[in-house]
């Protein structure tokens, strides 16, 4: 809704690409997620007790946006805009640890396409469904009824169950902060995995960062983008996740990754082909769903890979690690793209978002045995240390 916000407010794309910065918290969340490990609170035990409270405040940042204007004031929004995405990112860490100490082994294939499916749910009721009632509501009523449904996660976190886990936790706060490295790097090939963790989502990331302004320039409606993109969109990644999900338990985790990648690279050439031949609501179908519904799967792999690498004593650390080197490409391609569009145009922008997916697809292939090894043995998810 932000990117739809903005370019109507008649930004121009230099600072919507720029504007993408504000999800820096989302690659540096791990400096705090050591406190989440560290700290139980006295409340509904180690992982809820932080929960509430970060909703509480992700609540809070949401209603404020509502009273701000990317016209009106654009530091000011751009500061809001940060402290949602500060709150965001720490209501992650806390949901990655819960999932990640809640699921045994074999159950993380499917745990990880449910996580995929209820993101989405949440995608479709903030950004498609947001995108129509704004036509109607206006963004500050829109804005306003998103924070009110922050509540539906506090009800639902104050009746979850707490992962009945045996791992302790860190004793101290040096151990809280490198305990975790310390752990990570005991593995070969660590930095290979790392890189190709970085790596693995980035042609899916440069594809997804202007999608929303690609459609609109293409004169799609906000309505359009609202029930294709999003809805629809929504629809084929839940697909894809509950496919992923069932193929998983056959093909086994790196082959999941291989496969579904590829099926991810692929799928963006489909936003190309839409570039060159215009405004076409048919092919716009199409493209949307294919790559939501890859999309879809390579992400629950992606998952299911993270939730295999973390040790229990230390998840929050390790998941917020894990997951902010993966959205590194997300959070720095912003900035680029919006350059890259405007000197290679909307065709050859997809294309080099294809290409950009080949590296990270390689350095899985280069690593299999460690993530096989991973898979099988499951040890860093299952000992307490």
């Amino acid at each position: 809704m932000l990117q739809a916000w903005m370019t109507q407010s008649g930004i121009n794309l230099h600072t919507i690409g720029v504007f993408s910065l504000i999800g820096v918290p989302y690659t540096i969340k791990f400096l705090w997620s050591p406190f989440m490990d560290r700290f139980v609170p006295p409340w509904l035990g180690r992982r809820r007790g932080w929960l509430i409270p970060v909703q509480l405040i992700l609540l809070s940042g949401t209603v404020a946006m509502a009273f701000g204007s990317p016209v009106i004031s654009l530091p000011l929004f751009a500061v809001l805009a940060f402290f949602v995405a500060f709150s965001s990112a720490s209501q992650d860490i806390v949901i990655d640890a819960y999932r990640t100490d809640l699921l045994q082994e074999q159950e993380r294939g499917a745990g990880a396409a449910v996580s995929v499916t209820a993101w989405r749910i949440g995608a479709l009721v903030s950004g498609g469904a947001g995108l129509i009632l704004a036509d109607y509501l206006g963004w500050r009523n829109t804005y306003l009824l998103m924070a009110g449904l922050m509540l539906i996660g506090i009800v639902a976190a104050l009746f979850a169950p707490e992962p009945d886990s045996r791992a302790t936790a860190p004793r101290s706060m040096h151990e809280a902060v490198w305990g975790p490295f310390k752990d990570f790097f005991s593995r070969r090939h660590a930095v290979t995995l790392l890189a190709a963790i970085v790596l693995y989502k980035l042609g899916d990331a440069y594809a997804e960062t202007l999608s929303t302004v690609f459609l609109l320039n293409l004169k799609f409606s906000l309505s359009d983008v609202g029930e294709i993109n999003k809805v629809l969109g929504t629809i084929a990644t839940i697909t894809g996740a509950a496919i992923a999900g069932s193929l998983m338990v056959r093909l086994g985790l790196f082959r999941s990754l291989l496969y579904f990648g590829m099926l991810q690279l692929v799928s963006i050439l489909s936003f190309m082909v839409l570039a060159l031949a215009g405004k076409n609501y048919p092919l716009m179908t199409f493209a949307v769903a294919f790559e939501k519904l890859c999309g879809g799967m390579g992400t629950s792999a992606f998952f299911a890979l993270l939730m295999s690498l973390c040790n229990r004593r230390f998840t929050a650390t390790q998941y917020a690690l894990l997951s902010s080197l993966a959205s590194l490409g997300r959070v720095f391609v912003g900035p680029s793209s919006g350059y890259i569009v405007e000197s290679v145009g909307w065709a050859n922008f997809f294309l080099f978002s294809a290409v950009a997916a080949l590296p990270g697809l390689v350095l899985l292939y280069m690593i299999r045995a460690e993530i096989t090894g991973t898979s099988a043995a499951g040890r860093p998810a299952g000992s307490p240390g």
